[in-house]
């Protein structure tokens, strides 16, 4: 045999009996999506700010980031949604290196899928216990939603995961916020074409069920940058690019036409510095036209603790192990102008 079955794990349901929601956690979740919402549908003229860590490796320190962002949040309400990432999935390019806390809960000990599940969980409604954000985080296998669906304010579909059918099917029955990345090619048609899967309804299989889905008409683009035939890295952020996706929007009439800006990934070249610089352009292009002003919807930030990156085990408290990001001070700077210039 190929694979070896090591033991059957715990269905969602018996996941939520084990951690159940507790207090006002359901008012939490419901609150954010409700904002995020009247965002998306232009009823409300803020941006959405989704921040935070690359992946979440440590619990302690990610609540610890959260946790700051409490009062920066009240000082910027009027102008910004924050959602704070917390990122329990590692898609890798090559299938090396570490996976997020749903592969290793410890990343210096081997790999325990039921382990990474509860932890997973656990930090999620950790999240919302101390802090009262709801949070976000990427959906790298569909069949994992289901164990993180009554907590997250928001899903993000990576650009490797947005062209696979069953991510755009899964999405179609999520019921938060789900942002669809363009590929690594670039190519918005085909971002586009997963937007529109996403906000149909469906009928398909799911987890050995035949399910039905509704449809999320808060399905949206997300600009990362792509990778030319070369391997470098091209942003697409740029006033010409935003017109663009406005016209093609246009011509696919979607519901509720919007756009995230994600600041890292290919859009910065992975230097996490470029972070403020590539906001303070959008906002400019969202001022000089209306259109884009109204089609952006807010940014994508990868902000830590500590500036940078460092390895595995490298015991920097609160600095990534995986993408570089931003440390805490520029951070706070970054919210406080992006709130300024709004």
């Amino acid at each position: 045999m190929s694979m070896e079955f090591i033991r059957r794990l715990a269905m969602p349901a018996e996941v939520k009996e084990l951690c159940p929601l507790t207090g006002n956690m359901n008012e939490a979740v419901s609150a954010s999506k409700k904002a995020q919402e009247a965002v998306f549908e232009g009823k409300d003229n803020r941006k959405i700010l989704i921040i935070g860590p690359c992946s979440a490796d440590n619990e302690d320190s990610v609540i610890d980031y959260i946790s700051r962002l409490c009062p920066v949040q009240e000082k910027v309400k009027d102008k910004i949604v924050i959602v704070p990432r917390i990122y329990t999935n590692k898609p890798r390019t090559t299938g090396e290196g570490y996976k997020g806390m749903l592969h290793q809960p410890n990343p210096n000990e081997k790999s325990d899928l039921f382990k990474g599940i509860i932890a997973t969980r656990h930090l999620h409604m950790r999240a919302i216990s101390e802090t009262g954000f709801a949070c976000a985080d990427e959906m790298l296998y569909p069949e994992n939603y289901q164990y993180l669906d009554d907590l997250l304010a928001y899903v993000a579909v990576g650009a490797r995961s947005v062209e696979d059918q069953q991510h755009r099917l899964t999405a179609s029955g999520i019921i938060s916020p789900v942002g669809m990345k363009n590929p690594t090619s670039g190519d918005f048609e085909v971002m586009l074409n997963a937007i529109l899967a996403a906000q149909h309804a469906h009928t398909f299989i799911y987890r050995g069920w035949e399910v039905q889905s509704d449809g999320n008409p808060y399905a949206h683009a997300i600009l990362r940058g792509s990778t030319n035939k070369h391997g470098e890295s091209q942003s697409n952020y740029h006033y010409e690019d935003l017109t663009r996706l406005c016209d093609m929007y246009a011509k696919k009439q979607l519901q509720n036409p919007a756009c995230i800006i994600d600041t890292n990934h290919s859009n910065s070249g992975k230097k996490p510095l470029e972070q403020p610089r590539i906001i303070k352009e959008v906002l400019y292009s969202m001022r000089h036209n209306e259109e884009i002003g109204k089609l952006v919807k807010g940014f994508m930030v990868e902000s830590y603790i500590v500036d940078g990156a460092q390895k595995v085990g490298g015991g920097v408290y609160g600095q990534s192990i995986t993408d570089p990001c931003i440390g805490w001070e520029k951070t706070e700077q970054l919210i406080f102008e992006m709130a300024e210039m709004l």
